[in-house]
């Protein structure tokens, strides 16, 4: 039997699974890395006090229940009921850290799925089943690495483990966003509408989404198995945009080509080489038209008009209506919760609350820039923007000069013409 949360010592495994490994856009942040290293920022957490966070909840959701693990069995920390407490244990210690370094976390849960991710939630699941096997297989043979991996990968996500979670935010006075569909769509709608800096998740299409900001690797700056810290990493749209020379509906086209949750992919296309025929051609069905159709994902797999309005039009909350407040931690509330409901160590919760009580006598902080106007982003240099058919210099990595093709209508930002 699993160990309570009173007395449980915690091994922590990384933040990585093969199943979060398949999420958002394949191969996007290499990819920005190497070729518009402008839109990116290295950072670290206390860096953003006094800053507005919108979460992806329902990825930090998963990634507690796969991290948060005790002993070779890789077993979730339980209360006495038996019931699952590691998400518990894990929204409780970074939401308290970020509010002792003045960081207001708005969380962000998903709500249904799009029709177009059906293929991919079904191939998950089938994953899912594989790895619940090779688990017990593993349990049987006592395999330590084995066991450790199966776990990860059979992980799965309740409505309750969710309900636990808002009840445990709401408790310490964090607001809860509900979305309609995808959580980093909404996170990147609350973005665009100024009511947050920036989308904090792992899901690279949050930018896809068009979030004007994302972070990356937040919550993640350790890992267990090399013991290296690991900066956070900020992403900034717009130069993104600039340093690619692209629009945004060709950047979609561009994520759609590279691999999503909501499309197949095309064999033999990778961030490379659909940025280049993207330039090319202009858009995803004239690169499709040049293609031997056995290279293309079958047709029901393969729905990419609807894939683009996803991105361009989401389903997503409605940001200028959303009220965002912070309210003082309710003390008792949430002593009863976690002792007396989920079997915490009382000893541990108290100083918990003593730490939330200095957050609360600390005040506000405020960022010092608040007192200037913002400039914004430089522009990006011409020399500086990305040319996928320009020969490589010896000494840089960022190609320079050379012409591309012209694209075809709905490709790259039109040219005037003199």
């Amino acid at each position: 039997a699993a160990t309570s949360s009173r007395t449980a010592p915690l091994t922590r495994s990384p933040l990585e699974s093969p199943l979060l490994g398949i999420m958002g856009i394949k191969g996007l942040m290499p990819f920005i890395s190497d070729h518009a290293p402008l839109a990116i920022k290295e950072t670290e957490m206390k860096s953003l006090t006094g800053r507005t966070i919108a979460i992806d909840a329902s990825m930090s959701l998963y990634q507690f229940i796969v991290a948060v693990r005790q002993g070779d069995s890789q077993t979730n920390l339980t209360n006495d009921a038996g019931e699952v407490t590691s998400h518990i244990q894990g929204f409780l210690g970074r939401t308290v850290k970020m509010m002792e370094l003045g960081i207001k976390p708005v969380y962000v849960f998903d709500g249904k799925p799009p029709g177009l991710k059906s293929g991919e939630l079904a191939a998950r699941e089938q994953k899912k089943q594989q790895a619940e096997v090779e688990l017990a297989a593993a349990l049987e043979s006592g395999d330590a690495e084995e066991i450790r991996k199966a776990s990860h990968r059979s992980v799965r996500v309740t409505h309750q483990m969710n309900a636990d979670v808002q009840e445990l935010l709401r408790l310490l006075g964090c607001p809860v966003v509900r979305a309609p569909c995808e959580a980093e769509a909404s996170c990147a709608a609350l973005c665009m509408a100024g009511k947050v800096y920036a989308t904090a998740t792992e899901d690279m299409d949050a930018l896809t989404f068009g979030s004007p900001v994302m972070l990356k690797n937040l919550f993640d700056t350790e890992s267990s198995r090399t013991q290296t810290k690991r900066p956070v990493f900020e992403l900034h749209h717009a130069p993104l945009l600039e340093q690619l020379d692209v629009s945004r509906e060709t950047f979609v086209d561009f994520c759609i080509l590279c691999g999503c949750d909501y499309t197949g992919t095309i064999r033999g296309v990778g961030p490379i080489s659909a940025f280049k025929l993207l330039m090319q051609h202009g858009s995803i069905e004239a690169v499709a038209a040049t293609l031997d159709s056995s290279k293309l994902p079958p047709a029901e797999s393969w729905q990419v008009g609807a894939a683009r309005a996803l991105f361009l039009q989401p389903e997503v909350v409605d940001a200028a209506g959303v009220e965002l407040r912070w309210g003082a931690p309710d003390v008792p509330g949430l002593r009863a919760f976690l002792v007396q409901r989920h079997s915490f160590n009382e000893a541990r919760v108290a100083k918990v609350i003593e730490r939330l009580n200095k957050c609360s006598a600390s005040g506000k902080q405020t960022r010092l820039e608040s007192f200037f106007v913002s400039k914004g982003p430089r522009p990006v240099a011409a020399a500086s923007k990305f040319d996928p058919f320009a020969k490589k210099a010896s000494n840089s990595s960022t190609a320079k000069g050379g012409k591309r093709p012209a694209a075809a209508g709905g490709g790259s930002k039109a040219k005037k013409k003199k």
